[in-house]
């Protein structure tokens, strides 16, 4: 992988970051974003959509460090555990999900709330993870499985954790959004930039 492909590989996972939070952010925010389509308010909505977009880079470059970073653990974790890197993986994948419904439930949870949404969230970046990570074996070998999914959940999490801490359901949504689109998008890439379709990572 030489430096213009890096710099590309950081371009387009900018770009598409602040496509999908403005994406995600209209969604969220219709309300708003309609009234000022209604009152022909062009500037005020194309000031709040960047807004928007520069968040969504911030989120894309979260994201572009979560990824090197994993690109670092992962090697470290072969030399270390060796053949039982995945099964190492697994465990924590499983421990990601149990920590990330428990113990939100633990501590936003008012008396009487379901743990039912909770559930449902860890379910969506799993579905999610284990999507991405059928299609990079399919594309790659499988071997690559684990580590993708290991990489779409636990690795989006700890990029998550920062609005975790604030539980706020519409900053939740938009960045877990924007984040699994990003991870998804530089996995999946990753060994055609370098030319390693029997790439594990």
């Amino acid at each position: 992988m030489n430096s213009r492909k890096w710099v590309r590989l950081f371009l387009t996972t900018l770009l598409i970051g602040g496509i999908a939070t403005a994406a995600v952010g209209i969604v969220l925010n219709w309300k708003e974003f309609g009234h000022l389509l209604v009152r022909f308010e062009v500037i005020e909505f194309l000031a709040v959509l960047l807004w928007h977009v520069g968040v969504g880079f911030i989120f894309s470059v979260i994201s572009q460090a979560g990824f090197f970073a994993y690109l670092t653990v992962h090697r470290f974790g072969l030399g270390m555990f060796r053949s039982l890197w995945n099964a190492v993986q697994l465990v924590l994948i499983m421990f990601v999900l149990f920590d990330l419904v428990y113990f939100r439930y633990m501590v936003f949870a008012d008396k009487g709330d379901s743990i039912i949404p909770y559930v449902l969230t860890a379910l969506f970046i799993l579905a999610v993870g284990l999507a991405v990570a059928y299609i990079k074996s399919a594309q790659t070998n499988k071997g690559a499985f684990v580590p993708a999914l290991f990489f779409m959940v636990v690795v989006t999490v700890i990029e998550w954790f920062p609005v975790l801490r604030i539980n706020d359901r519409d900053w939740l949504y938009l960045m877990l959004i924007p984040l699994l689109v990003c991870n998804a998008y530089q996995l999946l890439i990753l060994h055609k930039l370098t030319g390693g379709a029997g790439s594990s990572a």
